[in-house]
């Protein structure tokens, strides 16, 4: 606790400080060293063994004796009894990180005339060049009062106020203008501030570079309890009548809660000082820049199957859940002891073991937890069936933290509490609500002992935005939220679906267990497998359902895979995928599974473009098994059955300039559109009158994307041409599809995204687009390769990945399997694309998928005769090219090639 008596020569030596002053009139030399000795003593302090606190106390008390020299020296005598010099914010608290502000506020009786403002202007310039890095105002005390009024921030500074020097009576006026909120009025302020302050940050601790400050459990809402118990108690003002200590004495919190309260705090105020040092400014943020730095500076050391860093953020992730539950149970007993202190108390029995109060479920008496320990799930179940409860009473919130250790063995075997986990899965509404306060109460981790190893574990990359068991949480929400009638426009295939389930909780317990095999090393879906069946073994259900339970924890990346890597309009793709699968059920229940899990990946991860594929490999997968795994089995019959349903929506069916066409085109083109799109694009291109003029034209087949289809006269470079355009309009590919004619042309299909994932919807930009590509085709002779050189995400640079480039041999296709695995970035493709036209190869496919920062992008290339690559000097050529383009650390200069 900071006091103003500390005194410390090694850090501010007054006897020498004072003795320089009287030996030179160069006074701001003799201020600026003393400061930059002090910060240096700290620094070396807190490098060696000081803890946080001691440091952001000792930085204030050493910011203190400056300020006040540096006032009396400013303001003499007859000024001191109309001025004051006020530390307000976390200084008035005593509390000032390395390159924390230092705010303060220069409190007047009156409005200033010019001397005085001449006077508190030299003393703002010295202070700044002294380099004390102040935040500062100039009030009133009766401007005080009118901006504490119309402003609750304002009214919070004041309450911390804390008087530096200067005239005791204007600062004891100060006290009353924060008290012009009453005490209700600045609670429920305070209370939605702390809301709107969460929901930026959606209400989650959990990011992944999350604001040690700010966010979720951070140092904002133990500041938030300080403020409300000032204001509430009505303590007198100066530093450490008020601490956090005293809401012990006011049956707040127990010691125990206390001591859990100010190790979170030393070990946020630790990370901060660490972050402040680190960069050299106020940075709040845990960014991944620094958390490698972060974690090693606390020790961290990397495992067998963990980095260090990675343990590191566990432990921060896990002080958040827990000054977030203590936070939680501390402003409800405010809000009972502020807003409802004098309101009667309603009660409402719901058994004989709880009872709801004022909206607030609770105990009947505190020995329900020992004598009923399965009580400790029931009282979540009753959440459930009574949705008009507002939450768990603080008082029965710290009961749950105290006998939760009564979830044992014993506790496992007994039939009740298997039941009662059982029904709490199989509610029609509150599941997700039940779930998150049984994870912040610790219930869920002591439940599930495999669910607790993954509480706060991280992921360290760019691919997985929340820790394991939130992303897990998120999971059932979003199946949940398939269920739910206001919902069903957002995804009606999956709420079509889900209404259909015989068993949805079974569903709900896979999201659960779906990842809970990760930061054990080795395949996580296998150990996730074998958790989820022991799980259900031991709860009784039947062996069919818990198998179907472990099957998809165990698959559940296969139907995302398969979507994003091979090609979904291949009948064999479909044909292994269904094999897999092997029935309607199961293909029910992963793609449910599948679309929640991406959505809960990253806000930014789920598009109409994973929606689209899929949806389209869900439809063709259950066709295929509602007809047999035979039923599609004849890839030649299939196109055939394709192109007779498109030639009945011709013009003219019988034109013979159809059957030429259509004879010409490739297998992969039939298999890859519509009925309806293959008759709309068969005539026009018979309509095309010039067919040496490239033709390129947006087809409108699939939702969520921009399909751009070309149809020209063939020649080899037309990827690499066509992506360093699509990259350089800052444009992402996500599928591509070359396919040469048995004639001279060949017809070509990319998918394109906007730069952040989202679909072009701008006619007359798709409109510019299309024009501008075809404007490039139309070239003859050489082109001018302009690479594009956007810069690349800062965090993607804390994830390189290194280029490993493999080559396959497929050849039924007569083919060659390129899979190319490296760090993404912009202009990634039409670097590629730069690869093939130096080596001479054609692509016909591409199945791009980018995870995060790792791009594992596969294509299917052939030498200029459409042949695989067997020569051993072509596949050098590729991997020498493409790995110095893609390793380069400086930009790649603009050259020309002759195509």
């Amino acid at each position: 606790m900071y006091t103003a008596n500390y005194t410390d020569s090694q850090l501010f030596d007054l006897g020498a400080f004072e003795a320089s002053l009287q030996t030179t009139t160069q006074h701001l030399g003799i201020f600026r060293s003393v400061l930059e000795k002090g910060h240096a003593t700290l620094r070396k302090r807190f490098q060696t063994n000081m803890n946080a606190t001691e440091y952001v106390h000792q930085r204030a008390w050493l910011v203190d004796q400056l300020l006040q020299h540096a006032f009396n020296k400013m303001f003499v005598t007859p000024y001191r009894e109309h001025i004051a010099l006020v530390a307000v914010g976390g200084y008035g608290r005593g509390e000032l990180h390395p390159c924390s502000d230092v705010d303060i506020m220069l409190l007047l009786d009156v409005q200033p005339d010019a001397e005085i403002q001449a006077i508190i202007g030299q003393f703002i310039t010295f202070l700044w060049d002294i380099r004390l890095e102040i935040g500062h105002s100039v009030r009133t005390v009766a401007e005080c009062h009118t901006e504490a009024c119309n402003d609750i921030t304002i009214a919070t500074n004041l309450l911390e106020a804390r008087l530096l020097v200067g005239s005791n009576d204007l600062f004891q006026q100060l006290q009353i203008c924060s008290e012009v909120w009453t005490t209700k009025d600045f609670f429920a302020s305070k209370v939605a501030e702390q809301q709107r302050r969460h929901n930026k940050f959606y209400d989650t601790a959990y990011n992944l570079e999350p604001n040690i400050k700010e966010g979720p459990g951070g140092l904002r809402d133990i500041h938030m309890v300080g403020w409300v118990a000032k204001r509430h108690f009505g303590a007198q003002r100066d530093l450490g009548s008020t601490s956090l200590h005293d809401l012990v004495s006011h049956g707040f919190l127990t010691e125990e809660e206390y001591h859990s309260l100010t190790e979170a705090q030393e070990f946020l105020w630790r990370i901060r000082c660490f972050l402040h040092l680190l960069t050299g400014r106020r940075e709040d943020r845990i960014l991944f820049d620094y958390q490698r730095s972060l974690a090693n500076a606390f020790g961290y050391q990397d495992t067998k199957t963990q980095l260090g860093v990675e343990l590191f953020m566990k432990q921060y992730y896990r002080t958040m859940m827990e000054l977030r539950s203590l936070n939680d149970m501390l402003l409800q007993l405010f809000d009972e002891a502020i807003i409802y202190a004098n309101a009667p108390a309603v009660k409402k029995s719901l058994n004989k073991r709880f009872q709801v109060h004022n909206d607030y479920i609770e105990v009947r008496h505190d020995k329900v937890f020992m004598n009923y320990p399965f009580a400790l799930l029931e009282i979540f179940l009753l959440m459930e069936q009574h949705p008009e409860i507002n939450g768990v009473r603080a008082s029965t919130i710290r009961l749950i933290r105290q006998y939760r250790h009564l979830i044992d063995d014993a506790f496992h075997r007994d039939l009740r509490s298997r039941s009662l986990f059982f029904e709490i899965m199989r509610q029609p509404q509150g599941i997700t609500h039940a779930l998150r306060c049984m994870s912040r109460y610790g219930v869920l981790a002591a439940y599930i002992p495999a669910f607790g190893k993954v509480v706060g574990q991280m992921q360290y990359d760019l691919f997985h935005v929340y820790t394991v068991d939130q992303h897990s949480i998120f999971v059932v929400r979003n199946l949940r939220r398939f269920m739910i009638p206001k919902h069903h426009d957002e995804f009606p295939l999956c709420s079509k679906i889900m209404l259909s389930l015989p068993k949805p909780e079974l569903l709900y317990l896979a999201g659960l267990f779906h990842d809970i095999g990760k930061g054990r090393g080795g395949d996580h879906s296998k150990i996730g497998e074998s958790e989820a069946l022991n799980f259900c073994q031991a709860h009784g259900l039947s062996d069919f359902d818990g198998r179907l339970v472990a099957w998809l924890v165990r698959n559940h990346l296969v139907m995302s895979t398969t979507a994003q890597r091979q090609d979904i309009s291949d009948p064999e793709v479909i044909k292994k995928f269904a094999q897999q699968v092997a029935d309607t059920t199961r293909l029910d229940y992963l793609y449910l599974l599948t679309v929640a899990d991406i959505r809960a990946t990253s806000p930014n991860l789920w598009n109409g473009w994973k929606d689209s594929l899929l949806a389209s490999l869900y439809r063709k997968t259950q066709q295929m098994l509602s007809t047999g795994l035979t039923g599609i089995d004849n890839r030649r019959a299939h196109i055939e059955e394709i192109q007779a349903a498109a030639r009945q929506l011709l013009a003219d069916p019988a034109n013979v300039h159809v059957d030429v066409l259509w004879k010409d085109l490739s297998d992969d083109y039939f298999l890859r559109a519509t009925p309806e799109t293959i008759a709309k694009e068969t005539e026009t291109i018979l309509n095309h009158a010039d067919l040496d003029e490239p033709l390129v034209w947006e087809r409108q087949q699939t939702q969520g994307i921009t399909e751009i289809m070309q149809y020209l006269r063939d020649r080899p470079y037309i990827f690499g041409e066509t992506t360093a355009f699509l990259e350089q309009q800052g444009l992402t590919i996500v599928d591509a599809c070359i396919a040469p004619t048995e004639g001279q042309h060949t017809i070509s299909e990319y998918m394109v995204l906007s730069a952040d994932g989202s679909e072009l919807k701008d006619p007359v930009h798709i409109q510019a687009i299309l024009d501008g590509l075809k404007q490039t085709l139309t070239h003859k002779g050489s082109i001018k390769f302009v690479p594009v050189n956007r810069r690349i995400p800062r965090q993607i640079k804390h994830f390189p990945v290194p280029t490993c480039i493999i080559f396959t041999q497929d050849y039924a296709n007569d083919h060659t399997v390129m899979e190319v695995v490296t760090t993404d970035r912009p202009g990634l493709l039409s670097r590629i694309g730069q690869t093939f036209i130096s080596c001479e190869i054609r692509l016909k496919t591409a199945k791009i998928a980018t995870f995060g920062a790792r791009v594992e992008d596969i294509f299917y290339i052939t030498d200029l005769n459409n042949h695989a690559l067997f020569s051993a000097d072509q596949l050098d050529c590729i991997r020498e090219q493409l790995s110095n383009l893609l390793d380069a650390d400086e930009p790649i200069q603009p050259m020309m090639m002759n195509v």
